[in-house]
């Protein structure tokens, strides 16, 4: 698949084979929250801080995304879902593959809310896209959270490493999921997941120290890399936070 590994050498560090992935597709289930307002302004700041990809929606790619000078890896989210719905964790297919390559994208992302009420949708579309993605030598990322009813702890290892294992099962290339809060509980999560794994970043947090402590453990427990949206953009130096995770991620 010549195709997918180009793509993915377009949103992965080529030296040491790690990512910083900057997603901006919020718009869609918060709406135009602090950061997000101007869309160029935020990107060029995430480029120019040395970030190798950001994640966003279609819509915003045909606005006009790429008003930067540094060049960085591209990402269209397949999932919709706003939080004013009866149920915030439905996520719906909102574009495909072939729209995405039309945009010139590098990869894809999925978003499936395992324990959610359209779990069974959710992990249909995940298997049928990564189908497409293979077709069209396209990266695939799933976003895979343990969210519904029957769900306590989101974060606990045994919901953890059973989404990641899941994403990875049904094709995906790339596993975004939640950091279990401590080394030895997430390497069972790097373990028992057979592709590379990327942690989320959560709600935004006033302490910096503890995004990049959690950033360095997850790093030193074998994960690819992370993809972390609201503590990025909506930091007061979005330049200097992007650069701080890159230096950890890389390993500068």
């Amino acid at each position: 698949m010549i195709g997918k590994k180009i793509r993915m050498e377009r949103i992965i560090n080529r030296k040491s084979k790690k990512t910083v992935i900057v997603p901006v597709d919020h718009g869609v289930s918060v709406g135009p929250i602090p950061g997000l307002e101007n869309m160029v302004e935020t990107i060029s700041d995430i480029a120019k801080g040395g970030a190798d990809a950001v994640l966003m929606h279609k819509g915003i790619v045909k606005a006009g995304h790429r008003g930067y000078g540094r060049d960085i890896g591209l990402i269209v989210h397949l999932s919709g879902g706003t939080v004013l719905a009866p149920d915030p964790n439905v996520k719906v297919q909102v574009t495909s593959v072939k729209e995405a390559i039309r945009l010139g994208v590098d990869a894809v992302s999925v978003h499936v809310n395992v324990g959610a009420g359209n779990e069974s949708e959710m992990l249909h579309n995940l298997g049928m896209v990564a189908e497409e993605c293979n077709e069209y030598g396209m990266p695939l990322l799933a976003m895979m959270y343990a969210r519904g009813a029957k769900i306590g702890k989101e974060h606990d290892v045994k919901y953890i490493k059973h989404v990641a294992r899941v994403g990875a099962e049904l094709g995906a290339d790339i596993i975004k999921t939640l950091y279990t809060g401590d080394k030895k509980s997430f390497k069972e999560v790097i373990d028992g997941c057979p592709v590379p794994v990327v942690i989320a970043g959560g709600p935004k947090t006033d302490s910096e120290d503890d995004l990049l402590m959690m950033i360095e453990d997850a790093m030193d427990c074998g994960a690819m890399g992370v993809s972390i949206g609201r503590n990025v953009f909506q930091a007061k130096d979005r330049v200097g936070i992007t650069r701080k995770i890159c230096k950890i991620v890389h390993g500068e």
